[in-house]
């Protein structure tokens, strides 16, 4: 089957769209990217987002944005089906993540009830009616409704990627916000993975906030580079209660988002910390609650042969830097390294998904998300193919 996976994450700023060729044999899972690009978001849509996510704006807004971005998930899956050069009437299936406006996966009481939550928008049924691909979308709420965090789910493709048996791996994805999947050499022992906090966020959002919104980003680390850590600030920063927090746990802008960056800001402002001074510190707390994160939860009970990073973070030399040597002597790696995109990892992962909701397989991992059983993940939003695509359902193709 020819699936399109679309992924927009905490960092809010485009469209991840991947097209991938997916069959289960009885040899196995077998997937084939055939194309992978980044749609940038309209200018003036990441702060509409962020200003939804931070609970600034009304209903009214986020049913808005909620077309808006299937409008805008529809336009990328015709653009990746374009760049592969396969026609769109011949994909068979979309799975689309959506944007996360809001993860709450700590249960709050609601009277006899203990309510855990998280909201995805970028309405599937636009998608699927401006393309006429079945689409598949809103799959973290099964994994909650089961008692899950609903995060991370990447691992379950992570797992899937990890062909050469007989190694433990860490494999690290550094988007906004940053997890960490261990894959054990042996099956008897189960999949961990958890978020590990921020990733690009706090970096982007210092760049975006002391700019004006003129930079997006601090590009290869420069800003970075030419600053020095302060380390009182790094160490009130690694006193985080989410440092401490047991997996399973995942976390999201909510945590990370505007009212720490302002926060980090004033703590420099009182310290009186250059902008450089204050990247570089933000850079090794994003580095180091990755690997205390590892260390902490991982490697004081196992050993690792292999660390493999990707996501938008691995582009930076600087944090790629300060992780290098903290992990020194495990070797060191990124997806590219492998033979893999390590940007379109998770674009990836949510075609799968699809897939395999598609045919009944559950995706959750439990002993990830902290769920109380496997669940099939997904709601669906039939396309001109539904009735062929279920009509042939029975094989598994």
């Amino acid at each position: 089957m020819k699936v399109i996976g679309l992924m927009s994450g905490t960092s809010m700023d485009g469209i991840d769209a991947a097209l991938l060729d997916i069959n289960r044999r009885k040899t196995g899972l077998r997937f084939k990217l055939l194309a992978f690009e980044t749609f940038p978001f309209p200018k003036d849509l990441p702060e509409k987002l962020i200003d939804v996510a931070e609970g600034n704006e009304t209903t009214a807004l986020i049913s808005h944005l909620n077309f808006y971005m299937g409008e805008l998930f529809a336009e990328a899956s015709f653009k990746i089906a374009a760049k592969a050069k396969v026609e769109i009437h011949k994909v068979d299936l979309i799975g689309s993540h959506g944007q996360t406006i809001w993860h709450a996966p700590a249960p709050i009481p609601e009277g006899r009830y203990k309510i855990r939550s998280t909201f995805q928008i970028g309405e599937s049924s636009v998608i699927a009616v401006r393309t006429g691909v079945t689409t598949i979308a809103d799959f973290r709420p099964a994994d909650v409704a089961a008692g899950g965090e609903g995060a991370p789910l990447a691992p379950y493709f992570h797992h899937a990627l990890d062909k050469k048996k007989g190694k433990s791996r860490l494999m690290i994805n550094i988007g906004g916000i940053s997890n960490v999947t261990f894959l054990p050499r042996s099956s008897k022992k189960k999949i961990l993975a958890f978020d590990t906090g921020p990733g690009n966020i706090l970096i982007d959002g210092l760049v975006q906030a002391v700019t004006k919104g003129k930079s997006k980003m601090d590009r290869n680390g420069r800003i970075a580079a030419k600053g020095n850590i302060h380390l009182v600030l790094l160490n009130e920063l690694m006193d985080h209660p989410f440092m401490d927090k047991k997996p399973p746990k995942s976390t999201g802008r909510e945590t990370f988002g505007l009212p720490m960056i302002d926060h980090i800001l004033d703590r420099g402002n009182q310290f009186k910390l250059s902008f450089e001074d204050l990247m570089a510190t933000v850079t090794a707390f994003t580095s180091m609650s990755i690997f205390m994160n590892c260390e902490t939860f991982i490697l004081k009970k196992e050993a690792v042969d292999e660390v493999i990073v990707g996501g938008g973070g691995a582009r930076n030399p600087m944090l790629m830097a300060f992780l290098k040597k903290a992990f020194h002597p495990v070797p060191f790696f990124q997806f590219e390294d492998l033979g893999l995109n390590g940007k379109a990892i998770e674009a990836m992962a949510f075609a799968l998904f699809a897939y395999d909701t598609f045919h009944a397989i559950p995706d959750n991992v439990p002993s990830v998300t902290g769920a109380k059983k496997p669940v099939i993940m997904g709601k669906i939003s039939p396309g001109n193919n539904f009735k062929k695509l279920f009509s042939s359902r029975h094989r598994v193709d």
